[in-house]
């Protein structure tokens, strides 16, 4: 039993430094900040809070104790949606953030087309994560 609480709180422990972590680096290099200046909602700061916290608090929760939710498949669907549409906007902001496609542009000599280069690199993730799902990669 005692090693049961341990254990429990180690596992809480270590997520809230990764969570803690990730949401330090969004914050840090202004991903979030990005994020509402593009969607022009900087009036709901605080349900942008609550919802990172809260998202940090359930999957550190969900990872730890590995609960099964009992959903269909619709929704799960939608809740993958919605995870692949933030982690490809995170990505895509942290890269604009850092400059990374003016730099490789400009040192590939590319001066026409780079719309084309974000869309295709898109298309390739997701191209790339439903072969990884419908081919069951990884799963033993």
């Amino acid at each position: 039993m005692l090693e049961q609480i341990f254990l429990t709180i180690v596992g809480f422990s270590s997520g809230f430094i990764v969570a803690g972590g990730v949401v330090a680096l969004m914050v840090g290099l202004g991903v979030i900040t990005r994020f509402i200046g593009i969607t022009h909602t900087a009036k709901h700061v605080a349900g942008y809070e609550d919802a990172i916290l809260l998202g940090a608090i359930v999957g550190t929760v969900l990872t730890v104790f590995e609960i099964s939710t009992p959903v269909g498949a619709w929704i799960l669907l939608i809740i993958g949606l919605l995870m692949g549409i933030f982690v490809g906007g995170w990505i895509m902001a942290l890269a604009e953030i850092v400059n990374v496609f003016p730099v490789y542009c400009r040192r590939l000599g590319i001066t026409k087309g780079t719309n084309w280069i974000v869309i295709t690199l898109a298309a390739g993730k997701i191209l790339g994560s439903l072969m990884h799902f419908y081919m069951r990669w990884g799963k033993e």
